[in-house]
């Protein structure tokens, strides 16, 4: 403490640059401070701390990966909200900040915070400036005062806080438990009764309170036995499952909640024990999207000009290739369950109805829609959840159909088949095409992130990577939900890239980092874990990719 404040009260009032001086390893009163970088001016992203301090929580809020997670997510919170307040800003740029990895409403493993024998956490100290010129008293207040409490407030085991923390962890354990049980009992999702699944906005999150609580239906109820506590609701079956409704009733929330339903949430947030199996991906049109190498063949084929569809790229795709690439490209990563909304989809890709069909024979439509190609899809193990407001014609291929009504699901399997038998489809059933999934091998020359020599991978918000000369456009992949998700994609793509000579497939390469992105990449307190689906996803995205198909 002595060693800092002689650097600052010798620095004060000096250039930005003597900063430096502060570079360094510090022992302080229970902890152990590291200031790993210093920013190059008060306008420059800020300063890389480091905080280390012997762990005194008990045993058991860790014992398991799945605590570990969320008793990292705990500690997390506590710190960013505690950050937060402790904040003023002082002078020019970042001056007088101290923040951290802003967590969302999920529970994810970060790069900020790491728990073993001791607690290890990285965040950030904009160090204050008047001007370019060193604010030494106020850069001493933030060190010797605030980064103390922050640690006594955070990182310093209190029995009054024991509950809270049990509650955060078992909620994760529980809901990691239910998950791990879904495929043994023919389930591809779970939403517990009782959950709250409106939010507050479109813009946010949090829980709309005084919202309809979710109450399964009896014939589609089940019951889970988890670690601490039994939790019963509505389980969707595997297979083709259609939720139905009117406009406002709640189905896009019940497709948004399940599509989230990849990840645990923090208590509070209502959407608990909505748990969907960790390979489910939202599929849309994406109009203008870049694709390289995808086999659309069994949805689009014998195109006017010729073009080969099995080995389809594109710098501009439309909404039905864009749908079939995004559907191909998932296939291809494992994905084997598909979440779809009508809103969001191409209606021709969807289904051709009889009119259409007799105004524009099969011979001359490319497009085999995706109503036709679900016995091929099911072949191959694929079961969807899709939201249809308006194309009733998909009863004929449901094997479930849920009806929002106020927000609260009926199931109205066996009313749905009986229209279908008393109000035959006209249309024509068009043959199913046969499903090869087929994999690709990047090429590592296509995936440069230089601009003349120097490396250029930067994200400025949470659905855009800089990457190069290129921007991947990532708005349309929905189920990113934290900024350190994307900045992990876009640097893991940077170190991957090197893996890449043409004969290593994608999928391979991808499946060897399922889980441990964090531990590949440098270490920062910048990331959050994101999966191998929206790396993928992402990396198809760039529009410099060139592939060699299989």
């Amino acid at each position: 403490m002595s060693k800092i404040k002689d650097i600052l009260r010798r620095i004060d009032g000096k250039s930005y640059k003597f900063y430096k001086n502060l570079e360094g390893k510090y022992r302080l009163d229970g902890f152990e401070l590291y200031i790993d970088r210093v920013q190059s001016d008060p306008f420059a992203p800020p300063s890389d701390f480091r905080i280390v301090v012997e762990n005194n929580f008990p045993e058991e809020f860790y014992e398991n990966r799945s605590r570990l997670v969320a008793f990292e997510d705990f500690l997390t919170r506590r710190f960013y909200s505690l950050a937060l307040s402790l904040s003023k800003k002082i002078g020019s740029g970042n001056s007088g900040m101290i923040s951290i990895l802003r967590p969302s409403q999920q529970v994810l493993k970060r790069s900020c915070v790491r728990v073993d024998r001791n607690i290890e956490v990285r965040f950030h100290v904009g160090l204050p400036a008047r001007g370019r010129k060193i604010l030494g008293k106020e850069a001493e207040r933030i060190i010797i005062e605030k980064i103390p409490r922050l640690v006594d407030g955070c990182l310093v085991f209190r029995k009054e806080d024991y509950k809270d923390i049990e509650n955060h962890v078992k909620v994760s354990e529980d809901a990691d438990f239910i998950r791990s049980k879904l495929r043994s009992k023919g389930l591809v999702a779970f939403i517990a009764d009782g959950s709250l699944l409106p939010r507050e906005s479109g813009i946010s999150e949090k829980p709309l309170r005084n919202a309809i609580r979710f109450e399964s239906p009896e014939s589609l109820r089940v019951e889970f036995d988890c670690p601490n506590r039994e939790i019963e609701g509505m389980g969707l079956k595997e297979g083709i499952t259609l939720i139905v409704g009117g406009a406002y009733h709640g189905k896009s929330t019940l497709l948004d909640a399940v599509s989230k339903g990849i990840y645990n949430h923090i208590p509070g947030d209502g959407r608990e024990f909505v748990i969907t199996r960790e390979d489910a991906v939202k599929i849309r049109a994406e109009d203008g999207r870049y694709v390289a190498s995808v086999d659309i063949s069994p949805f689009i084929s014998n195109l006017p000009d010729g073009t080969d569809t099995s080995n389809f790229s594109t710098e501009n795709a439309s909404g039905s290739t864009s749908q079939a690439a995004n559907i191909s490209e998932a296939l291809e990563l494992g994905s084997r369950l598909f979440l779809i909304d009508e809103d969001t989809s191409a209606t021709n890709l969807m289904l051709r109805d009889r009119r259409m069909q007799e105004l524009i024979p099969k011979e001359k439509e490319p497009i085999t829609p995706l109503i036709d190609m679900v016995s091929s899809l099911k072949k191959i193990g694929v079961s969807i959840i899709m939201v249809a407001g308006g194309i009733g014609e998909y009863f004929d291929v449901a094997d479930t159909v849920v009806m929002m009504e106020d927000y609260l699901p009926k199931d109205v399997t066996k009313k749905a088949k009986e229209i279908s038998k008393k109000f035959e489809s006209k249309r024509l059933k068009e043959a199913p095409r046969e499903i090869k999934i087929r994999d690709r091998c990047p090429l590592k020359e296509s995936i440069n992130p230089y601009i003349k020599g120097k490396r250029k991978v930067k994200v400025a918000d949470m659905d855009k990577i800089r990457f190069g000369k290129y921007t991947i456009d990532l708005s349309k992949v929905e189920q990113i939900v934290e900024i350190g998700q994307t900045r992990a994609i876009g640097d893991v793509i940077f170190l991957l890239r090197k893996r890449f000579s043409g004969k290593e497939r994608l999928k391979d390469v991808l499946k060897g980092i399922d889980g441990k992105v964090l531990d590949i990449l440098p270490r920062t307190g910048d990331y959050a874990e994101p999966r191998i689906f929206e790396i993928g996803f992402a990396l198809n995205r760039l529009r410099s990719l060139k592939c060699r198909q299989l």
